[in-house]
């Protein structure tokens, strides 16, 4: 595996110890997770969401390979959760990133990608984001990495890796690739 993801650590900068996924391994949970959409849904109308900022890539990513499956493509939408958040004092707020739901959601499946699910804090933001816009038939739940420690009774329906790791460890995935390591805090 490639271990070229070496950024100059900054405060509260990720600095990686080893690469756990390559982009080639990325991209094969990518295109399984696809598979088990499709075989799932058919031709149901999904739409694909990715949660901003991590979420999003993988959505893209995702969506094309469930359009290259079924020969039609899927509605794809961004979602910002920011303000839903109930950690709001304890973590800045960022600049917003934006909300983008190209289609109404009222009575469609809809797929919530993100990158690595931790506590499931973002995803119950995400829910309750998701409320705001319509009431879906269905609300799934596709990551990249599900690394445990949950704090929330929220569990992924697709799963591009499972990997246990320690609370204070920090996973950064891509789709270039997943590296674990730790969050320069000084």
């Amino acid at each position: 595996m490639n271990n070229d993801f070496s950024p100059a650590p900054t405060r509260g900068s990720f600095v990686p110890r080893a690469q756990l996924l390559s982009d080639a391994d990325v991209a094969r949970a990518l295109t399984r997770m696809a598979h088990e959409i499709r075989e799932r849904h058919g031709d149901d109308e999904v739409v694909v969401i990715g949660l901003q900022t991590g979420g999003v890539a993988f959505a893209e990513a995702l969506e094309s390979r469930l359009a290259a499956i079924a020969d039609q493509a899927c509605a794809l939408g961004e979602l910002d959760v920011a303000f839903f958040r109930d950690d709001l004092d304890s973590r800045p707020l960022r600049d917003s990133s934006r909300t983008s739901l190209p289609v109404d959601l009222d009575g469609r499946v809809v797929v919530l990608v993100d990158d690595v699910l931790f506590t499931g804090r973002t995803i119950r933001a995400a829910l309750n984001a998701l409320a705001e816009w319509g009431r879906p038939r269905a609300i799934e739940l596709a990551v990249m990495i599900d690394r445990g420690h949950r704090e929330l009774p929220i569990r992924p329906d697709y799963v591009g890796k499972n990997l246990p790791t320690s609370r204070r460890e920090t996973v950064h995935a891509t789709l270039d690739g997943v590296w674990i390591g730790d969050e320069v805090i000084s």
